[in-house]
């Protein structure tokens, strides 16, 4: 009896009231949130120069700021000058020595041939005057002497010509290649650190957020500038633990949010694996100890949202 006026009275309210026993179109709220790319330098120093504000508009490769360099550009120059060192080291082992000091080691040898056959000729001499008992042995001796050291002296200039203008051994190449390379490498190096002193935007996008100002110190990997790139927004929401089967990646759901215009909408791109308790920030008091999926959805560039902007989505009918 108790049954039948119960479906009596609903019968009567749903004719006298639309929409009454009709199930209601399931929504699931959420926020909107950005991937932020965070602009650091990379070594800690002072800001010379800060190009933009928060809201400018900046393509990718835009000057963003530089920090004071003069320690880098010092290194640079240094770095610079070893290279050349090695470069003229390895020159002069390669080609032996200059040709002014070879053109002095020609003249001495010269010379030395000049007073060798001086000495030969005098010997020659000497030997007919002993012959004609005109001189003594002992100035044959001592001729013969002149001779053999004049000789030598040619001989030992001779080897010293061959020496300066032989190129060093292998090994002392091998080992000046290697000093130059490693001061070539040491220059880029330090090329290097200078241009990081200069800071571009990675990507195009929104200035979200300026940290610092001309004049402070910045320590490496600390954000300077954060960028919001245009496909950077996404929407964040949970789904009931129920529910989360009927979903699928690439499922297009309607969007709506307080002042947005109609027809947005949003593709779900991600849905964790793993549970969790309601967020107590988008769901009322009775559903926080439901268990939940996280979703993320994905938004057109154009949808004009903003960071922290809350929306509510549904299945397309």
């Amino acid at each position: 009896m108790l049954d039948q006026i119960t479906s009596w009275i609903a019968a009567l309210l749903t004719a006298v009231i639309p929409g009454y026993g009709v199930d209601p179109t399931p929504v699931y709220n959420g926020y909107v949130e950005g991937e932020f790319v965070h602009v650091a330098p990379s070594v800690t120093g002072r800001l010379n120069t800060m190009a933009v504000s928060e809201g400018d508009i900046v393509v990718a490769g835009q000057f963003l700021f530089d920090m004071d360099s003069t320690k880098q550009r010092a290194a640079l120059r240094a770095a610079n000058f070893r290279v050349a060192q090695a470069e003229a080291n390895l020159r002069n082992l390669e080609t032996g020595s200059r040709e002014a000091e070879i053109e002095v080691i020609r003249a001495s040898l010269a010379e030395a041939r000049a007073a060798r056959d001086l000495a030969r000729t005098t010997l020659e001499r000497t030997e007919n005057l002993f012959r004609n008992n005109i001189v003594t042995e002992a100035k044959v001796e001592a001729d013969r002497t002149a001779l053999q050291q004049a000789e030598a002296h040619v001989s030992q200039l001779e080897a010293q010509l061959k020496v300066a203008e032989l190129p060093a051994r292998d090994e002392q190449l091998i080992a000046a290649q290697a000093t130059l390379k490693a001061a070539q490498a040491e220059a880029d190096l330090a090329a290097a650190q200078l241009d990081d002193m200069h800071v571009t935007a990675p990507t195009q996008g929104l200035v979200e957020k300026v940290y610092f100002e001309a004049g402070e110190v910045a320590a490496a990997g600390t954000p300077v500038v954060s960028i919001l790139p245009p496909d950077a927004l996404h929407v964040l929401f949970y789904l009931p633990e129920q529910e989360r089967p009927d979903f699928s990646i690439g499922e297009v759901l309607d969007l709506s949010c307080d002042g947005c215009p109609p027809g947005l909408t949003a593709t779900i791109t991600r849905m964790a694996s793993e549970p969790q308790f309601t967020p107590p920030i988008i769901y009322s008091r009775e559903q926080r100890t439901r268990l939940v999926y996280r979703a993320e959805a994905s938004l057109p560039r154009d949808s004009g949202l903003l960071p922290g902007q809350p929306v509510t989505l549904e299945r397309r009918k």
